[in-house]
């Protein structure tokens, strides 16, 4: 069964930085097209960034502030977050979709104070 965790959330300052990880068992991730998406109160999940054979893919607006990565050798996919701002704060989820099915981690939350 494949399963999805995601960690590095936290609060941090305006301008500051975090690195969010998301590690996937039961199955590797060169299988997936990785991603990133985020959440807040009432919104539905936002597209942040994606990762699929070698390609990465950021949404306009964390474009030149947040960098996703793999590492195959630890199946895990990386989301770094530089220069954040208030409007970043969301819960951050890791999906990983596949041919037959989608799997999604638990979300971990940002929080950036102004």
């Amino acid at each position: 069964q494949v399963q999805v965790v995601e960690s590095g959330g936290g609060l941090v300052q305006a301008g500051g930085s975090l690195r969010l990880s998301c590690v996937v068992s039961g199955g590797t991730i060169t299988q997936y097209r990785m991603g990133w998406y985020r959440q807040t109160p009432g919104k539905e999940r936002f597209f942040v960034a994606g990762i699929n054979g070698g390609g990465t893919y950021h949404t306009d607006s964390v474009k030149g502030r947040f960098t996703i990565s793999q590492d195959n050798a630890k199946n895990t996919v990386y989301l770094q977050m530089n220069n954040l701002k208030p409007e970043d704060t969301a819960v951050y989820y890791c999906t990983a979709a596949g041919v037959n099915a989608d799997y999604w981690g638990q979300g971990t939350q940002v929080t950036v104070s102004s």
